[in-house]
């Protein structure tokens, strides 16, 4: 098998009940899939391949990621705590709302240290999300870095229950 049937060829986010939009986070949101749909690397364990759909979705306190088939068969369902993520994400969104945010300290300076925390947190949630994954699935750093992005929108939508 090649490398291209290790793969995501669709990702969909489940949309809640009552979850507010930002149109920044919507945005976001679809340029990480139409760059995950690009160029990733998705390897669900004991698969014998791809391409893969994946769906994520909240489940109580966990989120769920919903692995089938290119022609839609159920293949597995992972559930993740969210508990190790709260930490980033909350950082996360403090630093993104930071940049939008008018204060003292005007200037490109500003932004530019902005964006080198919100690289940096976006990294290590990455990271810590290859991690907890590896047992599952195997992704490389951008594929991990895109999905966080996705997380990351979900639990906005969902901001009263999931980021708390």
């Amino acid at each position: 098998m090649g490398a291209a049937e290790f793969r995501l060829c669709q990702v969909s986010l489940e949309r809640s009940f009552g979850g507010s939009s930002d149109v920044r986070v919507e945005r976001e949101q679809a340029i990480a899939i139409r760059d995950l749909l690009e160029s990733n690397t998705f390897i669900p364990g004991g698969h014998d391949g791809g391409p893969c759909r994946l769906s994520i979705a909240l489940a109580d306190a966990h989120l769920a990621l919903h692995i089938g088939t290119e022609k839609g068969a159920h293949v597995v369902s992972h559930f993740l705590s969210l508990a190790p993520f709260r930490r980033l994400t909350k950082d996360y969104a403090y630093i993104c709302e930071s940049y939008h945010r008018p204060i003292a300290w005007p200037g490109p300076e500003r932004l530019e240290a902005i964006e080198i925390t919100r690289r940096a947190i976006h990294n290590d949630a990455a990271e810590l999300l290859r991690e907890r994954l590896s047992s599952k699935v195997s992704v490389d750093k951008d594929t991990a870095r895109r999905l966080f992005t996705l997380i990351y929108a979900l639990l906005v939508r969902n901001a009263s229950s999931a980021l708390c």
